[in-house]
């Protein structure tokens, strides 16, 4: 009995550590996102990573709706902020965007998952799928950065 007690526990604060860990993420409030908004917010987590963020304009980007650009490399990012899973389609845009852009890295992200027919065709043409989970530790890691810097400036601003 004691044996069901404690596995109950455990897996009632594995539950609210996930849960806790969402809301702290922000993932919530992205969903809720327009496509452009969303982009926009992505360019924002790139830069807090060092990259260049270019957001391309919102019709015709041939395939990219960012450019990232760090250490002398170009990346091309397909931005998808769905309710359901992204499938061939985000992959294929762009890696046609990688010669247009002179990118040598092509990403999709997405705050949801990927069809198992969009993980063959990344897979085999060296597209980066980033989702939902790594979206997720992405945004705990700059909130995180944020957290940090504003403590350090706080400190200077006291001292």
């Amino acid at each position: 009995m004691l044996v069901v007690a404690v596995v109950i526990a455990a897996l009632i604060s594995r539950k609210l550590k996930h849960e806790e860990r969402l809301k702290k993420s922000g993932i919530a409030e992205i969903d809720k996102m327009e496509g452009v908004q969303f982009e926009q917010y992505l360019g924002h987590l790139f830069r807090s990573q060092g990259y260049k963020a270019e957001v391309t304009q919102a019709t015709g980007d041939y395939g990219a709706d960012l450019v990232l650009s760090k250490d002398g490399k170009r990346i091309v990012v397909q931005a998808k902020r769905y309710s359901k899973n992204v499938g061939l389609k985000a992959v294929q845009e762009v890696r046609g965007a990688v010669s247009h852009y002179g990118a040598s890295a092509a990403w999709v992200v997405t705050n949801r998952d990927y069809t198992e027919q969009a993980y063959k065709l990344a897979n085999s043409n060296n597209v980066r799928l980033i989702g939902r989970e790594e979206l997720i530790e992405m945004l705990l890691q700059m909130r995180e950065k944020m957290t940090a810097a504003k403590r350090a400036s706080n400190a200077k601003t006291s001292a």
